[in-house]
């Protein structure tokens, strides 16, 4: 049997999606090491940042135009950027994407990343009105996912960013969306992370929401919810959400009875 070849990536095996799971870690990351070209060297530098992410999943920063990193974005816009899963015990023994692309500051579309930022790290909006802030959107070109042994594959962007196609009014309902389930059902938020995704009980809220899932956090804890299938607008998001629910009742009265 012939070793594999180091200079190639490794395939996907039979028993995990790669581009869920790209996914996964590009919704629930909250910072990532980002790295940019310095200006007149083009020596490569790293800084760390905190991150939300675009209904399609490309990640949003909020940076001083003051930074290293932002100077030498406005030079040269391209960058790379780490996310990782945090695991407990040794970090590499976790899945981290490499992911590649462009920073594009805000022009149109500015409203949307900035609420969905300020979702993501409320804490910021004590500084987001400041002059030297910017928000910026990282266009991906790609992504290098490792995964394990067995699970290095390199991903384009299809295959790990939300198609937005045909979902203008998912979009548009999204901020009150989020609005109503964080104001009037908490508890069915709470049902959502300990029934169907096996996370201890907290004040779990949602941060946002797109045609393939729900976000959520607590803190700095993050959970993604999938959709068993994709919602494009506002009377098929309340359908899905109604049946998770049902789903996260049903498992909880099964629970009770054994």
């Amino acid at each position: 049997m012939q070793p594999p070849d180091p200079r190639k990536p490794m395939q996907p095996t039979s028993d995990f999606d790669p581009g869920k799971l790209a996914k996964s870690l590009l919704r629930r990351s909250r910072q990532g090491a980002l790295a940019t070209l310095m200006t007149g060297s083009g020596d490569p530098y790293c800084s760390l940042v905190n991150l939300a992410s675009h209904p399609d999943g490309s990640p949003i920063l909020l940076i001083s135009r003051l930074a290293v990193h932002t100077r030498n974005i406005l030079a040269d816009n391209r960058v790379s950027l780490m996310l990782d899963e945090r695991v407990a015990g040794d970090p590499l023994e976790g899945a981290r994407i490499m992911l590649s692309g462009r920073a594009e500051e805000a022009d149109a579309g500015k409203a949307l990343l900035q609420r969905r930022y300020l979702s993501a790290h409320p804490s910021a909006e004590g500084f987001v009105s400041f002059k030297d802030f910017a928000f910026f959107r990282i266009r991906p070109t790609g992504t290098h996912l490792v995964a394990g042994f067995g699970r290095i594959v390199d991903l384009r962007p299809d295959q790990f960013l939300t198609d937005l196609t045909g979902a203008d009014d998912l979009l548009a309902a999204e901020e009150g969306a989020v609005e109503h389930m964080n104001a009037d059902h908490r508890d069915t938020m709470n049902l959502y992370a300990t029934k169907l995704l096996d996370a201890a009980e907290g004040d779990w809220r949602c941060t946002g929401c797109d045609p393939e899932g729900l976000d959520m956090q607590d803190g700095q804890t993050t959970l993604r919810l999938d959709f068993p299938e994709r919602v494009t607008d506002s009377p098929a998001l309340r359908k899905m959400l109604v049946r998770l629910a049902g789903e996260a009742r049903k498992k909880m009265d099964q629970g009770a009875t054994t």
